[in-house]
């Protein structure tokens, strides 16, 4: 079945299991977003996680269906976390905690670009760190992006194209055998 289907079963017939199976398949993305977000606190990824989960089934009669329902899901993320961190007043990512969100050994090339790559990002503002992630590795629009993150479209664009600018140099140099 697909989103739209399972979406519309859970609606009509408050099919519980319908919205299970579209937890399962977005809880990964959503995790991952929101530890991300978190700087690599898998605690309060998973708190986060759950919150969503619960916003969603309770507004899923909201939801317009003008983005996909991922896009929509990590948007309500993007506010549970925001949220949190301004009842914390914590700094939205640690520069210690990034070499967290991908520990592999260090033999490997591919372990060392991403050592290279986590390094290069925290010299990379927050919102570009965000905005790139949500590129990158979920794969979203950057008219998705916009929608996640209530940004004008323009300004995901800058982020994107900053942080990429700045990623450039200082991986330009990357040589797996040095």
């Amino acid at each position: 079945m697909t989103d739209p289907e399972l979406i519309a079963r859970a609606l009509v017939s408050d099919d519980h299991a319908a919205f299970g199976e579209l937890v399962r398949r977005h809880q990964s993305a959503v995790r991952h977003f929101l530890r991300h977000l978190s700087g690599g606190d898998a605690a309060l990824a998973d708190d986060l996680a759950q919150e969503t989960f619960v916003q969603a089934w309770h507004g899923l009669a909201r939801f317009g269906g003008n983005s996909s329902f991922s896009t929509w899901l990590l948007g309500i993320a993007h506010n549970h976390w925001r949220n949190a961190r301004r009842k914390q007043r914590t700094v939205p990512v640690e520069p210690e905690h990034l070499d967290a969100l991908e520990p592999v050994p260090s033999s490997a090339p591919l372990s060392d670009l991403r050592h290279d790559l986590a390094g290069a990002l925290r010299g990379l503002a927050p919102e570009e760190q965000t905005a790139l992630h949500l590129c990158y590795q979920q794969g979203l629009s950057h008219a998705e992006i916009a929608t996640v993150l209530a940004w004008p479209l323009g300004t995901v664009k800058t982020h994107i194209n900053r942080g990429k600018d700045k990623l450039r140099p200082l991986l330009a140099s990357w040589n797996p055998t040095t």
